[in-house]
Formats: C-alpha cells, structure tokens, sequence
C-alpha cells in the first residue's frame, strides 16, 4: 500500500514506516545525524512541489504537491500574488523561516531579468538614435554652407550670361525687322491675287449646281412604285452636297485669306513698333552688363527688391520679343501656306465636282438599263397572266358542266332510296343495296362540293390574275415614264459640264 503523495518507482526511498515487528539502526555518525534528515521538513512553493520525501538529487523544495483551492478556475495557470490564499505559510503545517518567506514574496513585487534587459535595449538604442541624429545635422550644415557659396557664385554667373544673350537676341531682332517689313509687302500683293481668282471660281460652280437640282425636280415626277430613292436619286444628292460643301469651302479659305491680309498689315505695324523699344532696352542691358563687384558706382539700394513697377519677367520679355519676330515669320509663312491652300482647294473641288458628275451619269445610265429590263420582263409576264387568264376562264367552264352533270346521278340514287321505303313490313330490311345506295348519294354529295370549292378556287385566281394583269399593265406606265424622265429629261442637260476648266489654272505662284 502507498502513502497518498507517493510514486510506485520511489517507495523504498521513503521514510521509516513505523511498525512493532521491525526497527532499523542507522549509523551513529554525527555528519548523517547532523546533516541529513529523513523528512522533509522544508516548505517549497506549491506549483513544484511533488514528494514528501527527501532524494539527494531532487530537493524537496521545489517538488512538494500544490495545495489546491476548488474556489479557483482551474483555467488559470499562475495563481495571483497578492492573493493571502497563496503565501508561502500556507504550503504545509511547518513554519517557514522569516527570511526565505520575504525573498519568495519579492518575486512577486520587483522587477523580471526580461524587464531589466528590456531596460538595458532602451537606453541603448535612444543613445544611438541621438548620436546618429546629431552627426546628420552637422554634416548637413556643412553642406548647406557650402552649397550657398556655390549657388551664387553660379547664380551672378548665370546673370550675367543671360544678359549678354539678351543683348544678342536684341541686335539680332533689330536687323532682321526691316528685311521682314519689305518681305511683308510682297506677301501681301500675292496673297490679294490669289484670293481674287478663287472668288471667281466660287461664281461659276452655280451652274452645275443649277443642273443638278434641276435633274432632281423632274426625277420627282416619277409615279407609283417608280418614286424610289435609288442610286441615282443618291448621287444627285450627293452632288448637290459635293458642290455646296466646295462652295463652303471656297467661302471659308475667301474669309480666311482676308483674316490673313488683316493679320500681315498688323504684324508689320509691330515689328516697327518693336524696333524702337529694342534700342532702348539695348542700352540699358549694356550698362548692366558691364558692372562687376569691383565695378565703381555700385552700392545698396535698401528695399529696391521690394519695388516691383515691371510689366513682365525675363521670360515674358524674351518670349514678347520673340514672338513679335516668329510671328512675322509664321504669318509670312501661314500668307504661302494660305496660297498654297487656295491652289489645293481650286484642285480639289474642280475634282470632286466632275468626279461626282461623272458618278450621276454612270448611275442614271445603270438606272436606265434596270429600267429598260424591268419594263421588259412585265411585258413577259403580262403575256403570261393573259394566257393564263384564258385558260382559267376554260378551267371554270369545265368545272361548271361537271357539276352540272352530277345532277341526273344524284336524282336516281335517291329515286331509287325514296321507292324502296314503300316496302311492307319485315321487307324493309337494311340489305346491301340500302346501304350501297346511302353510300352512293354521300358520295355524289362529297363530290360536288369538292368541284364547288374548287370552282371557287378557279373564280378567285381568275380574280387575282385579273388583278395583277392591271397591275403589270400600269406598272408597265410607270417605268416608260421614268425612263422617259432619266433619259430625255437627265442625261440630255447632263452631256458636258458646266464649269470652264481655265479658272483652276489661273494662279501663278511664285
């Protein structure tokens, strides 16, 4: 039997069980009796204590059984410090001694090796972070010194750079004004001849504008099926379109040509402006651009830098100054370039005009031809529908006699039924030849009723071939109209164009 506490492998290490029938005698030796005990007698905190017995090589301090409290969760793995419940005393029935009992409960009330550590990391990192944050400024105070120096030794150099480049932009100016002022001039004449040829063309495509218009009233005249928007209805449309859109065009490069002799007068008035000015600045930036540090008449001008009575930036004057000359350029170039837009526009329209004239006639000559088929192939079918007409009206004197004829048949079938029912007695009997007479008048009924619905059918196609005879016939009107309209009336006006080649070539460009 063990004792409560106790592990089957540790028995015979347990102390004496005192029984009468047996006794041990250990040695007398005082170091055993004054150094070893048989018991434990040494409180252990709870949580490690696991033997009431004492073993050399597991002290009994750290293995005596927790006592357990049933009021506590059992889902807590540490038990509170503070709590009275858990203090050392408590562990077993010996008193522990004062001193060991206060360096247990400090456990519980100082600081962790990990917090100290933690501690240690701290003030090491915040004194490496201060050191690195000191050793940037300074480096980044030498540099900016020294980036200061340079930046105005750089900057009263770039000045005095732009100034000279001023000064050259300025003289350059000057000399090209005047050979832009006469080149202006002779821009301006050619552009006026130019503008006066294309107003001349703009009169003269009226006419096969006229033509073209007119062509689509009389094609308005076509009647019935006939009025279709075709292909040639299209290209006629299409031509009036080609022809106002060319006129529309001639309007526009007219306007722009006179925006362009408006714009060429006023840009000569301002290279003569400008030519003045630039003497003026010219004498000034040479003053500037002469003065040094060592310069004599320099000196402070306090708050000058807060005076500001300009009109532009350097930018803005350089770009003012510029532009004044690109623009005669550009407006010298834009004067060729609206000559040349004069000459391709008289091209194009002059194209576009006869090729659409040339689309209109080969459309009505195709219309014509369809035309000119269709009428014949209902001329075919016209022929058809008469001869088919004939022979329905054939057809339905044939099925009239037929039926006429059923008549002597029927009336003997049912003679003969009307005799038998005179028999007397059993003799009317329901023989073969009663009902082969029943079947005889069914089927002379059925019989006459199939050629009546098929009269019936006859007389209605008669009608419809009737119908659609006059309808050949006067579609028959209808296309002899519109090929009276396409031919006689269209292509008779449409022969040549109306429009003298000679005016495109008028132009004579430098």
């Amino acid at each position: 039997m063990e004792y409560l506490g106790h592990t089957q492998t540790a028995t015979y290490m347990t102390g004496p069980r005192m029984n009468a029938m047996q006794t041990f005698h250990l040695p007398s030796t005082a170091t055993m009796h004054s150094t070893f005990k048989s018991f434990d007698t040494y409180p252990a905190p709870s949580p490690m204590r696991r033997s009431l017995t004492t073993l050399p090589w597991r002290p009994s301090t750290y293995y005596q059984t927790a006592k357990v409290n049933p009021a506590q969760a059992l889902t807590r793995s540490m038990p509170d410090p503070l709590s009275a419940k858990t203090q050392l005393s408590e562990l077993d029935a010996i008193k522990v001694p004062p001193v060991f009992a206060a360096s247990r409960n400090a456990l519980y009330t100082r600081y962790t090796p990990n917090d100290w550590s933690a501690s240690n990391q701290g003030n090491y990192l915040t004194s490496d972070r201060v050191r690195s944050n000191a050793e940037r400024l300074r480096l980044e105070t030498l540099r900016l010194c020294r980036e200061t120096d340079d930046k105005t030794r750089r900057t009263q150099t770039d000045v005095g750079k732009r100034l000279g480049e001023r000064l050259g932009d300025i003289t350059f100016w000057k000399t090209e004004l005047l050979q832009e002022t006469d080149n202006m001039i002779n821009e301006i004449g050619a552009l006026g001849e130019a503008k006066r040829v294309l107003e001349k063309a703009l009169q003269e495509s009226e006419n096969p504008l006229h033509i073209a218009q007119e062509c689509l009233y009389h094609r308005e005249k076509r009647q019935a099926i006939d009025l279709v928007h075709d292909n040639p209805e299209r290209q006629l449309i299409t031509e009036v379109d080609v022809i106002k859109r060319c006129q529309e065009r001639m309007r526009n490069t007219i306007d722009k040509a006179n925006v362009q002799l408006s714009i060429d007068r006023a840009v000569q008035h301002e290279l003569e402006r400008d030519s003045d000015d630039k003497f003026i600045a010219q004498t000034l930036d040479e003053n500037c651009h002469r003065l040094r540090n060592s310069s004599r008449g320099i000196a402070y001008h306090n708050n000058v830098h807060y005076l500001d009575n300009t009109v532009s930036v350097p930018e803005t004057w350089a770009r003012f100054s510029n532009d004044n000359l690109q623009r005669s350029l550009s407006e010298r170039a834009s004067s060729k370039h609206m000559r040349a837009e004069i000459e391709s526009v008289l091209n194009a329209c002059s194209n576009e005009i006869w090729n659409q004239w040339n689309n209109v006639n080969l459309s009505l000559n195709e219309r014509i031809q369809e035309t000119t088929d269709a009428r014949n192939k209902l001329q075919t079918h016209l022929s058809k529908v008469l001869q088919e007409i004939f022979d329905m009206e054939k057809n339905i004197e044939f099925l009239k006699k037929s039926i006429q004829d059923k008549q002597a048949p029927m009336q003997v079938a049912q003679t003969r039924l009307d005799i038998r029912l005179r028999r007397p007695n059993v003799e009317l009997c329901r023989d073969p030849v009663q009902h082969r007479l029943v079947e005889e008048v069914s089927e002379i009924t059925d019989t006459v009723e199939a050629l009546q619905e098929k009269l019936r059918y006859a007389e209605n196609s008669l009608q419809h071939l009737l119908r659609t005879k006059a309808a050949l016939e006067s579609d028959l009107a209808v296309k002899n109209n519109s090929l009276f309209i396409d031919r006689e009336k269209c292509l008779a006006q449409r022969k040549t164009l109306p429009m003298s080649p000679r005016v495109f070539n008028l132009v004579n460009y430098d």
